[in-house]
């Protein structure tokens, strides 16, 4: 099969685009998807790049490719297996499934939870996540646990589904952690960005007053999202909102700004956190986080009702996807390239079959 394979860490050079990979074996609870798009995310960048070492101190467009050669560069902080198929996002078509999976799903059009775990287990596990603990979406076949795919009907592309998963299960997750609900004053981070776009819609979704930040070229599209205010990342947040006027804040930026955060959350706010694009060393005030009360929530791990509301909103047209950019698999280095440029507002798909 066509399949890109990451050789090691490093730069856009390590992204190996081939013809002859194995198509995956079949556990037997295990479930073979022909992919037909997969979405570019932020984290795949990162692992190529070994950004998860703690030996990185900067924001992702600052490391220099080929200069991280410690071994906790996955996310995991765990060294990874090389070569490996990235690709956290993935829509497709059930083709084949293993003995234990009832035959009738083939032919499925499926969705894939990225934050996978067993059926019966807590969801506070170990990582293991789609194209990074295991082989992911940025192939023409993958395999994945049966439970693990999910079933959608939609009128949506299958461009516009693989837009979803990561990216809109991270934002959900984020707001449901930090109990976002209506009549909350949010603030969101990044909100031209895939998670970012997605954290407005499901905020506003929820009936809550969002106040983006977004770069100012991208304003207008970020306020069709849903967003109530759209503020400049450039401001002073306490001068532009006032202090202690948010609720809850979603943050995928970190940074130099960061502290800025906790001073215009209220008194008992929550500040949930999944991401570090500005930067992931930041300046924390003590005093700011215990005389305020305030509640830091780090993100990762899912609820698995997490990404089941998530396709309830996507049948019932809740939210809307938002692609900026397509390209063919062949040309992931370009699309990867785009996305650290970050000149569109949205999801970057590549169209795989």
């Amino acid at each position: 099969m066509r399949a890109v394979l990451l050789t090691g860490h490093g730069g856009l050079d390590k992204l190996e685009v081939r013809d002859d990979v194995p198509v995956p074996r079949l556990g037997m609870d295990d479930v073979l998807i022909r992919v037909a798009a997969a979405g570019v995310n932020n984290t795949d960048i990162n692992t190529r790049l070994g950004w998860y070492s703690k030996t990185v101190s900067g924001g992702t467009a600052e490391v220099e490719a080929g200069s991280v050669l410690a071994a906790d560069g996955a996310w995991s902080g765990a060294p990874l297996t090389f070569p490996l198929i990235q690709g956290a996002d993935c829509c497709g078509y059930i083709v084949a499934v293993g003995d234990a999976v009832d035959p009738d799903r083939v032919g499925e059009r499926v969705i894939v939870r990225p934050m996978m775990a067993p059926p019966d287990e807590s969801w506070m596990l170990p990582y293991w996540t789609l194209g990074s603990e295991c082989n992911g979406a940025f192939a023409e076949y993958t395999a994945v646990p049966g439970h693990e795919a999910y079933r959608i009907d939609s009128s949506w592309t299958d461009i516009e589904l693989a837009s979803v998963p990561c990216a809109y299960s991270t934002a959900e997750n984020l707001l449901h952690r930090a109990d976002v609900g209506a009549g909350d004053h949010v603030l969101i981070t990044g909100a031209s960005g895939g998670v970012g776009s997605a954290a407005v819609q499901l905020a506003s979704r929820r009936g809550a007053f969002v106040v983006a930040v977004s770069a100012p070229q991208k304003a207008d599209v970020v306020s069709e999202l849903g967003a109530d205010r759209v503020v400049s990342r450039d401001v002073n947040l306490s001068d532009e909102l006032g202090r202690d006027s948010i609720d809850a804040v979603i943050d995928v930026v970190g940074g130099a700004s960061w502290p800025a955060l906790l001073d215009v959350l209220r008194n008992g706010g929550r500040l949930a956190t999944s991401g570090a694009i500005g930067g992931p060393i930041v300046e924390l005030d003590l005093r700011t986080l215990y005389l305020k009360d305030l509640t830091l929530l780090g993100c990762t791990s899912q609820e698995r009702i997490v990404f089941e509301n998530l396709v309830g909103y996507i049948e019932r047209g809740e939210i809307r996807p938002v692609v900026a950019e397509t390209y063919p698999l062949e040309e992931i280095a370009r699309a990867q390239q785009s996305f650290i440029e970050r000149r569109s507002a949205g999801k970057l798909v590549l169209v795989v079959g």
